[in-house]
Formats: structure tokens, sequence, C-alpha cells
């Protein structure tokens, strides 16, 4: 296979073959702009977890600034937007281009109900770490036992 993924995907595949025929034409030395996000699945890469009264999400956005990404909860659902621009000027010729640029959207189904308004959400070294504390409904309570 030459060291080249195979994807299960159709689109995935047609998106192999046509970069290997533009590699192949262009010697290796692409100048053609990678694509958007338009089709990828997992981006940004999420790592999610729970405790007992928060949901943590955490996501890998290398490049993009606080003011780029726009997130939203209702309900269970979590909504990650954004955008990384292109770092291309005048002048400027890639001669190879693997990070994607343009918007990009992820949605999320979380765990468990949340308390919207107490969200709270830090990007630090590209890294944004999201903190959804669980609604009251939504954490473990202990029942205490009556006995007669």
């Amino acid at each position: 296979m030459n060291g080249r993924r195979v994807l299960s995907q159709p689109l995935g595949q047609l998106r192999d073959e046509v970069d290997r025929l533009f590699s192949d034409f262009m010697g290796g030395l692409s100048q053609f702009p990678a694509p958007a996000f338009v089709g990828r699945r997992g981006f940004p890469a999420l790592n999610v977890w729970e405790t007992s009264d928060t949901v943590h999400v955490e996501a890998e956005l290398p490049g993009l600034r606080a003011e780029d990404l726009d997130i939203n909860v209702v309900g269970r659902d979590l909504t990650l937007k954004g955008a990384r621009q292109s770092a291309a000027g005048e002048g400027m010729t890639y001669h190879r281009r693997e990070r994607a640029v343009g918007d990009f959207t992820r949605h999320l189904k979380l765990p468990a109900e949340v308390n919207a308004d107490a969200v709270e959400a830090s990007l630090r070294e590209g890294v944004l770490l999201i903190n959804l504390p669980k609604a009251e409904a939504a954490r473990p309570r202990k029942i205490s036992v009556a006995t007669n």
C-alpha cells in the first residue's frame, strides 16, 4: 500500500487518490492548498470523561485563539465551532500543506444533562478544556434506608 492509509469511506478514498495524482503530477511538491475541514470527521480530536459532578471535554486546537472559537451547550448537546485562518502570504509557495484551514464544527452528545450557566472553558497551549458541571438532577445522590 506504499505506506498510505486506507480509509473506509468512499470520499476519503477519493480524496487520497486525487491527492496522490496531484502529488505525482507535481513531482511530490504540490502547491495546492489543503482542503478546508469540510467532510473531515473527528476534528478536533476530543477526550471526554466525567466525575460524579462534572463532564470534562478536552479538544486539540493547535494554532487557534479563543476568539476563533464558538462553544454552545443546549441540554446534552455540545457544539464546538471555529476557524483556522490561512498563513499564506504574497510570494509564498507551499511545498507541503497538511494542516487544514477553514471553518469546522464538532457536535457531541454529552453523557449527562449539564448546568449550561456554570460551564467554564480555557484554552492553553492549543488545548481547549471545557468543564461542564452536571445538572442537579443528573448528579448521583446517596439514599438512606430507614430501618423499622
